[in-house]
């Protein structure tokens, strides 16, 4: 571009304004600063690298040049963080964070403390504030993990419970339950 303008100034900054209406910050130590003719589009490329836009919607966008890593703000509030791994995390102003990981498992963090994570396989695990989990297959199975055992049931209804203490109770849909030991010796049946 055609520069109409030229200042120099004492402390080493120079400016140039373009006949498009840009203007063009040079600082001493490498910086310098595009303001674009509209007056509301600004980037500043950093001596290290490091860029920053402040775009006419006043979303911010800064990217650090070391650790290849993109942070974006939103007028509403919204953060967007894209690693050079391929992680996104996404910062919502009330406070939930969702995390998009490289295999493309999510993890989204909820501000009442539970957790809930999606894998590329379609399964779903959601942890509780009390540490207890529920996880649902993408084959119809769930499982719900708490302190006092652990449960699985199956699309068919059949339920199968194994205990802290190592016993193990299957309940099945036609009514019948089988009780194990923690060594796994039969110590009820109730076939039908």
């Amino acid at each position: 571009e055609e520069i109409q303008r030229e200042t120099a100034y004492p402390d080493g900054k120079v400016e140039k304004v373009l006949k498009n209406g840009c203007h063009l910050i040079f600082f001493p130590n490498g910086t310098w600063k595009k303001v674009g003719s509209d007056g509301k589009t600004i980037t500043i490329t950093f001596f290290n690298g490091d860029v920053k836009q402040v775009m006419p919607d006043q979303t911010v966008i800064y990217y650090y040049a070391d650790a290849k890593t993109t942070h974006t703000t939103y007028s509403d509030g919204l953060e967007v963080l894209q690693f050079s791994n391929g992680q996104i995390e996404k910062h919502y102003p009330d406070g939930k964070k969702e995390i998009t990981f490289p295999d493309q498992t999510i993890k989204n963090l909820f501000t009442d403390g539970q957790e809930e994570s999606i894998f590329p396989d379609g399964t779903i695990v959601r942890v509780q504030r009390d540490g207890s989990k529920t996880i649902e297959f993408n084959n119809g199975q769930r499982e719900l993990h708490t302190s006092q055992f652990k449960r699985r049931e199956y699309p068919d209804g059949t339920v199968k419970t194994v205990y802290m203490n190592g016993e193990q109770e299957t309940k099945y849909v036609s009514g019948r339950v089988r009780v194990k030991d923690k060594d796994g010796n039969v110590i009820m049946d109730t076939k039908l």
